[in-house]
């Protein structure tokens, strides 16, 4: 073997993981089949632990002193973080939800009437709502960019309406959460460099599953939680602010006294990092939660998930595809692991209710969730099944043999 095919070998060795040894620090997996990793994550045990030690010291010592007994501690949930997504940790600020740091981001840009919201038929529900609650206040307008014919947002023709309407934000989900679809963030991120657009990225579904690097995507504010694929606890996510937004003076609408100091009467000055748009109300043993999640998720090597966890969905896709009545809804090339299908037969209820109670976790997707995508796939539900690297090759054979059990009986 030359030294070359030794070093790919050797990198290939490396990225291998003990899935054994990561099922026994995640108790969830002797009870359940976990496909609803887009929805929360199984918590391994080091970060249930932590969150369990700090709250037993709030109840022994008093909240304010827990706090600042942790400093160092919570600290590290921005060291952390900056270190999984390749940036500074005075561009992080802790939210309680990717919903919440985004909603903080998109109050710190002054839109006026006649501004332009840049985005895709993919972006995210909430995300939608929000645009549309700001054409509502402030008369903005929103233009979303058209698919290719294989389901992916055309950048070229993303690239022309840059030019034309010289956007006051370009806004794109990275995965959106109604199927695998990957978005093409990065080279999306070159041209907003190019022409100067503020450009925000919702990494909800992204990141703790595949390697998010800001500076390649090039965004200047971008959204994650960490109870998804992270596998953290609920009510947390964080705010990436780049340098650029922090220099440009970019705030929260409603700062607050964590975020600003109060210099005078009539003044106040806003902090010079990301720490501005968050707040002074911490959930302390969710933030250490969250920081361990994040360690974790490092030390297990994001590049080895990055790796596993497509692959099985994609091993996933391949059982699920040839059983009658099913037609999986993933499109683009090299997709997630947020696996969608329609099932023939079944009312969407009745169907999750079947697979819970052959202990398969899944989640439901509606119409109402993707206006766009489910009316191009012409489907008004889907089930979502979404597998992580915990998760076993004989689980993702046992979940498609299940849904062709239940696809041969409808109900």
């Amino acid at each position: 073997m030359n030294d070359e095919n030794s070093a790919t070998g050797s990198a290939r060795e490396a990225l291998q993981l003990d899935v054994a040894a990561l099922r026994a620090d995640t108790p969830g997996t002797d009870r359940v089949i976990h496909f609803n990793n887009a929805g929360c994550g199984l918590m391994a045990r080091p970060v249930t632990a932590v969150m369990v030690d700090h709250l037993s010291l709030e109840a022994q010592i008093g909240g304010y002193e827990a706090s600042a007994a942790r400093a160092d501690e919570v600290r590290g949930f921005y060291t952390e973080t900056a270190a999984l997504i390749n940036t500074s940790s005075d561009n992080i600020a802790f939210a309680g939800s990717a919903t919440h740091a985004y909603a903080t981001a998109l109050s710190s840009i002054p839109f006026e009437a006649g501004d332009v919201i840049l985005t895709t038929r993919d972006d995210f529900i909430s995300n939608q709502i929000a645009f549309l609650s700001l054409r509502k206040r402030f008369g903005v307008r929103i233009v979303h960019a058209p698919n290719t014919p294989e389901g992916v947002v055309d950048v070229d023709a993303m690239a022309a309406l840059m030019r034309t309407h010289r956007p006051r934000l370009v806004s794109v989900t990275h995965v959106p959460t109604n199927s695998g679809l990957v978005s093409p963030v990065a080279e999306i991120g070159r041209l907003c460099r190019e022409l100067d657009l503020l450009y925000l990225v919702d990494a909800c579904q992204s990141v703790g599953q595949l390697v998010i690097d800001v500076e390649e995507i090039g965004c200047d504010l971008l959204t994650a939680t960490c109870r998804k694929f992270l596998r953290g606890p609920r009510g947390s996510g964080f705010l990436y602010v780049s340098d650029r937004v922090l220099r440009a003076g970019h705030e929260p609408l409603f700062i607050d006294m964590h975020g600003a100091r109060w210099t005078a009467p009539d003044a106040y000055e806003p902090a010079a990092t990301a720490a501005r748009f968050e707040e002074w109300e911490f959930p302390y043993a969710t933030v250490l939660g969250s920081a361990a999640a994040v360690r974790y998720a490092r030390d297990v090597g994001i590049e080895a998930i990055a790796r596993r966890t497509p692959a099985l969905a994609a091993r996933l896709r391949d059982g699920l595809a040839p059983i009658p009545g099913v037609r999986v809804l993933d499109r683009g090339p090299n997709p997630a692991a947020l696996v969608t299908f329609e099932i023939a037969g079944w009312q969407p209820q009745a169907f999750k209710a079947a697979m819970d109670g052959r202990g398969i976790n899944s989640a439901l997707s509606f119409r109402e969730f993707a206006q766009f995508d489910f009316g191009d796939k012409d489907v008004d539900w889907c089930l979502r099944l979404s597998p992580h690297y915990y998760n076993t090759e004989d689980e993702v054979d046992r979940v498609a043999d299940a849904v062709a059990e239940l696809a041969g009986s409808p109900s």
